[in-house]
C-alpha cells in the first residue's frame, strides 16, 4: 500500500511537471513554420518586446525612402535580427517567442501588395528548417497583415513579439 502511494505520488509530480511546459500545436498536415496555437503554463514569465521598424541601409538614401530601407526582405531581416538582439540582452532568445505580428506595407514594386514571398524569405532564416544556424523548431503562433502604411513612408514591417520562458 505504502509503495502504492509513493508510486502514485511520483506519477502525479511528473504529470504536473510536464504540463507545465510550453506546448506549441502544430498546424495538422503542415509543415508551415508557424505554430497554430501555444499554451502557455501559469509559471511562464511573458515578455512583450514593442513594435520593431527596420534600421537604415543606405545612409546616402533620403531617410523617407525605401532606397534607406531596402525592400520587404532586407527589412524583415533587419528588424528580425533587432529583436533577436533585444532578446538576447534580455537572456532570451527566438525560440522563446511564442507570439508574432508582423505589419506589412504594400510594396511599389509588388503593385502595392505585400511582398508576402519576400517577408518568408527573411522570417525562415529564424524560424523552422531553415533557420540559421541551424533548425530552430520552436514555431510561435503568428498573424501577417497588411496595413496602408507605417510612421515613415520608407518602412515596409513592423513586427513585435511575445517571448515566455518557464
Amino acid at each position: 500500500m505504502k509503495n502504492t502511494a509513493i508510486a502514485m505520488t511520483l506519477l502525479l509530480a511528473s504529470a504536473g511537471t510536464q504540463a507545465q511546459d510550453i506546448v506549441r500545436h502544430k498546424i495538422p498536415g503542415s509543415d508551415f513554420p508557424i505554430a497554430q496555437a501555444v499554451t502557455l503554463p501559469p509559471n511562464a514569465t511573458i515578455h512583450f518586446i514593442s513594435g520593431q521598424v527596420p534600421p537604415v541601409v543606405d545612409k546616402a538614401a533620403n531617410p523617407d525612402s525605401l532606397a534607406a530601407y531596402g525592400d520587404t526582405r532586407t527589412q524583415t531581416m533587419g528588424v528580425l535580427k533587432k529583436i533577436d538582439e533585444i532578446l538576447k540582452s534580455m537572456n532570451l532568445a527566438m525560440g522563446d517567442v511564442v507570439k508574432m505580428q508582423v505589419f506589412l506595407v504594400g510594396d511599389p514594386a509588388k503593385g502595392g501588395r505585400a511582398d508576402i514571398k519576400g517577408f518568408m524569405e527573411a522570417y525562415t532564416q529564424f524560424f523552422g528548417a531553415g533557420a540559421q544556424p541551424g533548425p530552430q523548431p520552436n514555431l510561435p503562433a503568428r498573424a501577417v497583415m497588411q496595413v496602408a502604411g507605417l510612421n515613415s513612408p520608407g518602412w515596409l514591417v513592423e513586427i513585435e513579439v511575445v517571448a515566455a520562458r518557464k
